[in-house]
């Protein structure tokens, strides 16, 4: 199969012919139709994570048809079309049992763990416990969309979050995630402000329904800006970008007893920042993570955009070969396109 590849971290990934995978007893081999590309696999490609073993093969959003199963597979035997869960839980760890894939303590990562799908086929393992059924309206494109932009969002948002109409939500960072979060709290009836140092990103969100935009290059004190506006500040605010700043701003942009959620990640030698914990206790300020979703959580976000509340389509801002992400991939820091990049041609 051709297949992106690296064989060392923050070397120009390439394009080469690679062993086509084979599914494990639990897993099942899917021929990609269409792959995200997104920030974690930049972060990834840079060494900032400790799962990925060298040399690799990245990508974590996709969606394809089953070509392949394992023996263990009970659901899928050839020829259904699905997406996945960018962190595919095992079925049988504690937190499995309750429900919480997504944090799974024996998690398979696609594009981590694994090799991912910026090939022509990707082997997924735990098939039945993770694979999501693709409503027959849904393009490729539009469920890869969603693998890790849509539903750490919509987890955010909607799961940790608890957005509630009439809701004040502020988005710090709207790239992919932190738009796809704009979307999701809109059609849940929230009032969104839509943070960002990039124009165009501000338009775009002010298009998906935000109400107000403050870029936060031309405003002194983003915080200040938005208790003002709120009177009295957010009632969730989501870091959507993954920044001490960003991190730090959203915290503080809070009113009594609001939620911050950490969405995006941050870079190694910023992963540990420097909290304001006086307002955390003195507001009672919740401070919670969004790491995925899980796959039984799908069909409370596939009913929003068949609903046509969320229109996923709208982030698609590139379509391009495989031949094009290695480069793509390298310049994901640059902040060029605002939007989702789609790889759809292998």
């Amino acid at each position: 199969m051709r297949g992106l590849y690296y064989e060392q971290f923050q070397q120009l990934p390439y394009v080469t012919t690679l062993p086509d995978p084979t599914p494990s007893p639990a897993g099942v081999v899917l021929k990609v139709e269409a792959a995200g590309l997104c920030r974690s696999d930049w972060h990834g490609w840079m060494g900032h994570d400790p799962d990925i073993t060298l040399p690799h093969v990245p990508g974590h959003e996709l969606a394809g048809t089953v070509v392949a199963a394992g023996r263990q597979v009970e659901r899928y035997r050839g020829g259904e079309d699905v997406t996945v869960p960018f962190v595919c839980g095992c079925g049988s760890c504690e937190q499995c049992r309750s429900g919480n894939q997504q944090v799974c303590e024996r998690q398979f990562q696609p594009g981590f763990t694994a090799w991912g799908a910026f090939a022509e086929y990707v082997a997924i393992d735990y098939a039945d416990e993770n694979l999501v059924a693709l409503p027959e309206s849904m393009t490729f494109e539009t469920a890869a969309s969603l693998g890790c932009r849509f539903v750490t969002a919509f987890r955010g948002v909607v799961d940790q979050g608890r957005v509630q109409p009439g809701m004040w939500v502020a988005v710090h960072g709207c790239g992919g995630v932190g738009l796809s979060a704009v979307m999701i709290a809109v059609a849940a009836g929230a009032r969104v402000i839509a943070v960002d140092i990039n124009d165009d990103a501000l338009e775009t969100a002010v298009g998906f329904g935000a109400e107000v935009r403050i870029n936060g290059r031309e405003t002194q004190d983003v915080p200040e800006a938005i208790r003002e506006i709120t009177g009295g500040g957010a009632a969730l605010s989501l870091d959507a970008l993954g920044s001490p700043t960003t991190a730090v701003q959203s915290i503080l942009s809070l009113r009594i007893r609001g939620t911050h959620i950490q969405i995006g990640l941050l870079l190694a030698q910023e992963g540990t920042p420097p909290i304001p914990m006086a307002p955390v206790v003195s507001r009672e300020l919740r401070i919670l993570g969004s790491h995925g979703m899980q796959a039984h959580r799908y069909p409370a976000l596939l009913g929003m955009i068949q609903s046509g509340r969320v229109a996923a389509d709208q982030l698609f801002r590139r379509r391009i070969s495989l031949d094009e992400a290695g480069t793509a991939l390298a310049e994901m820091n640059e902040f060029r396109h605002t939007g989702v990049s789609i790889i759809n041609r292998f």
